[in-house]
């Protein structure tokens, strides 16, 4: 409900909106101080925001991401891939450590990659019995031009921070993840 007693649909442009400073989720928060005030519900002001961009970013990507008759799986084991530089190889295991998928996920992605002729396995030169998951120059094309269009729809996302404060805000939640991105064994 917004302030003046109306019901506003989600997400419509309305008077004391995101441009006069407000959001849905200030109307959420007021609403939790009014039939909870013994609550401190201040998380939410950051967290409900997040989660509520997280959405937001997670339909853009999926929609960039289709353009390239990928989903965001596959762009995240390609992007790995890519990320890796030449041979462009990464074993399994660096795979799930990079995509936080288990063994047998990771698997099942790579034999659907294969079989689209995005990435081959080899055997490990080192070890007979491990395999290397290689990006092919298919894979890498459409990684790059998926990438491309991700990053341009990301900076109009951001668009309405200037770069300082895209910065400053990196910074903070860097802060805010940090303890949930230790590397294992830490």
């Amino acid at each position: 409900m917004d302030p003046t007693g109306g019901s506003p649909e989600a997400g419509a442009v309305r008077p004391g909106g995101p441009e006069a400073g407000t959001d849905e989720v200030d109307r959420i928060v007021a609403a939790w101080r009014r039939v909870a005030p013994e609550l401190d519900v201040e998380p939410l002001e950051v967290l409900s925001r997040v989660a509520r961009l997280a959405h937001h970013l997670d339909r853009l990507r999926r929609s960039a991401f289709a353009a390239h008759e990928l989903e965001t799986w596959e762009f995240d084991v390609l992007a790995a891939l890519r990320r890796a530089g030449e041979p462009h190889e990464l074993s399994p295991g660096q795979l799930v450590v990079q995509t936080l998928v288990t063994s047998g996920t990771m698997t099942n992605r790579v034999d659907r990659l294969a079989r689209r002729g995005l990435v081959q396995r080899r055997p490990a030169p080192d070890d007979g019995r491990s395999v290397l998951v290689r990006l092919t120059d298919a894979g890498a094309a459409v990684v790059d031009a998926a990438l491309a269009d991700l990053v341009r729809a990301e900076h109009r996302m951001l668009a309405v921070l200037p770069a300082a404060e895209r910065r400053a805000l990196a910074a903070l939640l860097r802060r805010v993840a940090a303890p949930f991105e230790a590397p294992p064994g830490t």
